[in-house]
């Protein structure tokens, strides 16, 4: 791989880091939340603010690995 091709790579590398951190940040929220208050139904009326925060999370970072694991 020479020089400019890996100047391009690394910016993707970042990019595909971060929303896989996002994968697991929306996990650990999860289960953070279903440890600490003991309930694991996200779609129960009090806990609907938490599942939304649950799927953004997630689902930007699906969409984004997905992005950017293509070459």
């Amino acid at each position: 791989m020479d020089e400019e091709e890996e100047a391009r790579a690394f910016p993707k590398k970042v990019a595909f880091a971060f929303y896989a951190f996002l994968i697991v940040l929306g996990l650990l929220m999860y289960l953070g939340w279903g440890m600490y208050f003991g309930s694991w139904d996200l779609l129960a009326p009090q806990n609907i603010g938490v599942y939304s925060i649950v799927v953004i999370l997630i689902g930007f970072g699906i969409t984004g690995v997905l992005l950017y694991s293509r070459r």
